[in-house]
């Protein structure tokens, strides 16, 4: 590696570091009054919110009002509009039920008087039970593969420049492609990737954060799997992309900065909506998360981009 990859790498380290802090911000959320909370503004740079903001701070907002003995299970969520990142985002609990095991919670993202985002969330008293899992594909190790840095230096000739603007930005995920030939060669693909992802530094021990943390992460590139089957990136000008909804099941204990296998898949695209699907993995192979999310999927003309 070269000394000016290597200053380069250094310097994307410390940005990652720096993008982790500014997440970490926008997920400790202020408390208003009772069951309403005051979420940061986030999503530099972007024209509107980004889904895995609004998804871990309301997540943060849920479980604030929930005993520490029962942990997250399960989250269903709604995008109902573009988010203003210029200003900050107003969550409102509501207290569904408090049983004897699980807990239900309701969270409304409020901007400018209207609801942009809803979302239902369960916890569960922890206990004991049967256990299995599918099996974890066998893949290369993070280490052995290239960091975006790297890989944007190796194949930048053959990267579509909206896709090295969009992995040179500061990121608080740490990312590692199985596979970048997709972005290389054009051609249609079965609907299916791989990806390892861990957030960009050591995080707090509480484990709702880490929850937060994975769940901003897993909005990332679970809608772009739908468009592999048809030779076409986000980054594309003909595409509009917009999540709809996002689905998040946590099942066994995790740390978020520690390396995780994202693999995904979208097995029904269809009437401009893409299905996807994904399951996370620990590096040991067991199985954390599974993540459903269907989409707007949009083939347009750049000059009549709608939503």
């Amino acid at each position: 590696m070269s000394a000016e990859e290597t200053s380069a790498g250094s310097g994307g380290a410390t940005n990652s570091h720096r993008a982790l802090e500014s997440l970490l911000n926008t997920l400790n959320l202020e408390p208003l009054e009772d069951n309403v909370f005051r979420g940061g503004r986030g999503s530099e740079g972007w024209q509107r919110v980004y889904g895995g903001q609004v998804l871990g701070q309301a997540l943060v907002a849920a479980a604030r009002t929930v005993d520490p003995d029962r942990s997250l299970h399960s989250l269903h969520g709604y995008f109902l509009l573009a988010g203003d990142p210029s200003i900050p985002i107003i969550y409102d609990v509501e207290r569904i039920r408090d049983g004897r095991s699980f807990t239900t919670r309701r969270v409304k993202a409020i901007q400018h008087g209207a609801a942009i985002f809803s979302m239902s969330a369960s916890f569960h008293r922890q206990e004991e039970g049967y256990d299995h899992q599918i099996a974890m594909p066998e893949v290369p190790p993070p280490d052995a593969l290239m960091d975006p840095v790297e890989l944007i230096g190796r194949l930048i000739d053959k990267l579509p420049q909206a896709m090295r603007r969009y992995w040179e930005r500061e990121r608080p995920i740490e990312m590692r492609l199985l596979d970048v030939s997709r972005y290389t060669e054009r051609g249609k693909k079965p609907p299916s990737q791989m990806i390892w992802i861990r957030a960009a530094g050591t995080l707090p021990d509480d484990p709702v954060i880490h929850q937060a943390v994975l769940a901003y992460a897993s909005d990332f590139t679970l809608l772009d799997t739908s468009l592999i089957a048809h030779g076409k990136l986000l980054f594309d000008p003909d595409v509009q992309l917009a999540s709809l909804d996002h689905a998040l099941w946590f099942h066994r204990p995790f740390r978020a900065d520690e390396w995780m296998l994202y693999v995904q898949d979208s097995p029904s695209a269809h009437g401009a909506r893409g299905f996807c699907r994904g399951s996370v993995y620990s590096r040991e192979g067991a199985l954390i998360a599974s993540v459903a999310q269907e989409g707007l999927v949009r083939p347009v003309s750049p000059e009549k981009m709608v939503k």
